[in-house]
């Protein structure tokens, strides 16, 4: 028994021995299969590097010599392009200076924020440092600094108000008294009376002063803004070459629809793509940069305020998506305020498709910024901590467009949204008005009044404020009802409106008819192209709480809570804009209805316009013989006989004429 036992555990062991030399040689033969597989790989590695041409080999390496010196190959080609097109500006302007004249200026002013960028990218901080002493002597002073320049400012603007007003009459007087009458009712309803900042509020003004005493009264500035208009006037009507490819050669036949919203979809277009170079981002930083430092505001609402003048509510504050839920409430209200105050660039194309102005419209655009923000801080001051309060820590958002063609599809498709959202508002709102004005008809039918209307009412409950404007009493009913219009309804209603006036002045039929005013004045039309330009109405009061409350819901209840006062903000940033106009505005004298309107009146005074536009039509009569006499310019025969009784000239006599 023992030896059966002993012989089947002897046998066991083998069996046991026999398995594990068994497993260690499969072991070593997958040991061996992995080696002589590698060896393989490396051998056919070796064939294929043999097998490659000599082509090959000189691609690889050129692609290895690029890599390695890439930014020094960068460096080379754009130096290649800048000499390139350096030497194209030159030989345009040795061909024909004049037609590359602003070819050449826009070369300069972009080479010369190109360069100052790099130096303040690279020499900033040494520059901040070394100006350490003349910052810690202007921290020193610089309440009594600050107060003596605006003091010396505001004298300045006194002194030549008086002088204006004297020379030019009463109307630019009431313009400022209205600009000082809003101001003071925003100090009277602040939310946080005696906290105003003062910094903010008369910077603000000065801003709007300067940059249209710029605009509107030198002579550069008013033809660059001419010239502006008349360009942006140009680019648009690219976009009719869409509109008639799609819809046919009488597409203009709808002309609000196929003419006028094809526009927006084209300059949404051509927005996006500069924002996806970072055109607009670096255009935004230098502006909003600007209202920063001069005013004291955020950057958050700075960077939204300068924002605004370009893009729309929803895309302004985009830009500040990451701060919104760290904003103050009063930030928030300057926010809000700012997209409430101006328009978005592609809506601006839209108007000036109407047969708006464009050189107010594009003024208006800027003065509305810090018009905006001078409000904002009045209306709702700052009583909180604010958490981003140095530029160097506040990035503005970029675009996520991987090229520029996405860009532009994006922009288009954003632009479909808008285009269908102002349509469809349109057809609603023309429809409950007309139901409107029916039921009110029928109301006022019963107590004698059958015209009462909704826009009757606006006009009514208007027309202080825009008499307070500077607009004459005559005209202050209609300019008060575009205004009703755009409060309550849509400023495109309002502009489109205003554009079936300034058609009807320039057709130069009859003023009144049935004793209804027909058009108004170039004057009350300026004013109203700036009072107008603004999306401050309840219906963007809607959007722009559900757009922000959606970006940031925890902070809802404060987004609500800002949203009227910040929408009669705005509402009152573009009337001040409107009073900036009509105090710096002087419309271009139509001397021959002038000289007709005069000389039809029983009593005719000796004034500077009438000295101008007869001297003006002295100079546009040519004389022959003795009653053989040519009048240009429009000017007729009972202007010149009239001209000839009051002010007689000097080169010529007149009883050889009449």
């Amino acid at each position: 028994m023992e030896l059966n036992a002993i012989e089947k555990e002897s046998q066991k062991e083998g069996e046991d021995n026999k398995a594990f030399v068994a497993e260690v040689q499969e072991q070593d033969q997958i040991y061996i299969d992995i080696e002589r597989a590698s060896e393989g790989d490396n051998a056919q590695k070796k064939t294929n590097q043999h097998k490659k041409s000599l082509l090959e080999k000189k691609i690889e390496a050129f692609q290895g010599y690029f890599a390695e010196h890439r930014d020094q190959i960068h460096l080379i080609i754009h130096l290649g392009l800048g000499a390139g097109f350096a030497a194209m500006v030159i030989a345009a302007c040795v061909l024909n200076f004049r037609q590359a004249s602003v070819l050449l200026v826009i070369s300069l002013v972009t080479i010369f924020f190109l360069v100052w960028d790099w130096m303040m990218e690279r020499y900033g901080d040494r520059v901040w440092v070394e100006l350490h002493p003349i910052r810690d002597l202007f921290n020193r002073n610089c309440f009594r600094i600050r107060w003596i320049l605006h003091v010396l400012l505001l004298g300045a603007v006194v002194c030549w108000l008086v002088l204006d007003t004297a020379q030019r009459g009463k109307r630019q007087l009431m313009s400022f008294s209205g600009l000082l009458i809003l101001v003071f009712l925003m100090m009277l309803f602040s939310k946080h009376p005696f906290r105003w900042s003062w910094q903010t509020l008369i910077c603000g003004i000065e801003l709007q002063f300067v940059f249209g005493l710029l605009s509107l009264r030198t002579t550069f500035g008013l033809s660059a803004l001419e010239w502006l208009g008349k360009q942006a006037e140009k680019f648009m009507s690219f976009a009719d070459i869409g509109s008639e490819f799609v819809f046919g050669a009488s597409y203009t036949d709808h002309f609000f629809v196929f003419k006028v919203m094809p526009i927006l979809v084209f300059l949404s277009s051509v927005i996006s793509i500069l924002y996806h170079f970072g055109f607009m981002s670096w255009l935004i930083c230098k502006i909003g940069f600007i209202m920063m430092v001069t005013m004291g505001t955020s950057p958050a609402e700075s960077m939204a305020a300068a924002g605004n003048i370009f893009l729309g509510q929803s895309e302004a504050v985009l830009l500040i998506l990451p701060y919104i839920n760290g904003l103050t409430r009063s930030e928030i209200h300057a926010v809000m305020t700012g997209g409430f105050a101006s328009v978005a660039g592609t809506i601006l194309g839209a108007y000036i498709s109407l047969g708006v102005e464009p050189t107010h419209l594009l003024t208006a655009s800027v003065l509305s910024a810090p018009a905006s923000l001078a409000i904002a801080k009045t209306f709702w001051p700052e009583t909180e901590t604010q958490s981003v309060k140095a530029s160097c820590d506040f990035k503005l958002g970029k675009g996520e467009c991987s090229n520029a063609l996405e860009a532009m599809s994006q922009g288009a498709t954003c632009a479909v949204k808008v285009v269908a959202n102002i349509v469809v508002n349109i057809i609603s709102i023309l429809s409950l008005v007309a139901f409107l004005d029916t039921v009110l008809s029928w109301l006022g039918a019963m107590f004698g009044c059958p015209q009462l209307s909704f826009t009757l009412i606006c006009s009514y409950v208007f027309m202080p404020l825009s008499f307070m404007m500077g607009v004459s009493w005559e005209d202050s009913f209609i300019v008060a009802e575009l205004i009703g219009i755009k409060a309550f309804l849509n400023e495109f209603m309002a502009y489109q409106k205003l554009s079936k006036l300034i058609k009807r002045r320039k057709a130069g039929g009859p003023e009144y008819v049935n004793d209804v005013k027909q058009y108004i004045s170039i004057h009350s039309e300026t004013i109203a192209t700036y009072a107008l330009c603004g999306f401050s109405n309840l219906g963007a009061l809607g959007s722009l709480v559900g757009v922000m409350s959606t970006m940031a819901p925890d902070r809802r209840s404060d987004i609500t809570s800002c949203g009227l006062r910040a929408l009669i903000a705005g509402s009152v940033s573009c009337f001040m804009t409107a009073c900036i106009a009509g105090v710096l505005y002087i419309p271009e004298l139509q001397c021959p209805d002038f000289l007709s309107t005069e000389f039809n009146n029983t009593s005719v005074n000796i004034s500077t316009q009438l000295v101008t536009c007869c001297t003006q039509l002295y100079n546009s009569v040519t004389l022959y013989e003795p009653l053989n006499v040519t009048i240009k310019g429009g000017f007729s025969w009972s202007n010149l006989q009239g001209c000839c009784t009051l002010t007689p000239p000097t080169h010529f006599n007149c009883s050889m004429v009449l």
